[in-house]
């Protein structure tokens, strides 16, 4: 098995051994860096749904508050539920929901200083945030749909800035 990125020019894939199997990577050796994240999502939704939100009117309560705080949580439990991903102190998380016409755009930042970067700890909150979202107005809109999970900007470490074009 090549472990060789193709076209990529990045050398061996770093999630393999010699044999092809898959490790967690060690970061020992790096340096500890402010690091940050930020990955954005929309929930699609129906216009009642919408409506429900802006006006408060959700039978099971604030969904967006909820929302939030799963998102919170969802960046915590990222090496709890991605395999290869490191358990790293996160010291800062933000999620924000915001109300439009065709849904909500969900936002997470994240903030480490350690030794490797914080993407999956964003997409992650941001995924979890929208799970929460729809499992709060599934009553109201069983068409509820997740899209456009993403990174858009990571900051830090050997890399440093990355910015989604477009």
């Amino acid at each position: 098995m090549s472990t060789e990125a193709e076209g990529a020019g990045r050398g061996p894939f770093t999630h393999l051994d010699e044999s092809g199997a898959a490790r967690m990577v060690d970061v020992s050796a790096k340096d500890v860096s402010v690091r940050t994240a930020t990955a954005t999502g929309f929930v699609r939704l129906s216009a009642g749904c919408v409506s429900a939100l802006r006006q408060g009117d959700v039978p099971k309560g604030d969904a967006l508050a909820v929302a939030r705080i799963a998102g919170i949580q969802g960046a915590k439990k990222t090496p709890d539920l991605v395999p290869l991903c490191h358990p790293i102190a996160l010291h800062g998380v933000s999620v924000t929901l915001e109300v439009r016409d065709a849904g909500v755009a969900v936002t997470a930042v994240v903030r480490t200083a350690d030794r490797t970067g914080v993407e999956m700890e964003a997409l992650t909150a941001v995924s979890v945030a929208g799970l929460a979202l729809i499992d709060m107005v599934k009553a109201l809109d069983p068409a509820a749909v997740i899209t456009d999970v993403r990174v858009e900007e990571k900051t830090g470490g050997k890399t440093g800035t990355w910015r989604r074009d477009g």
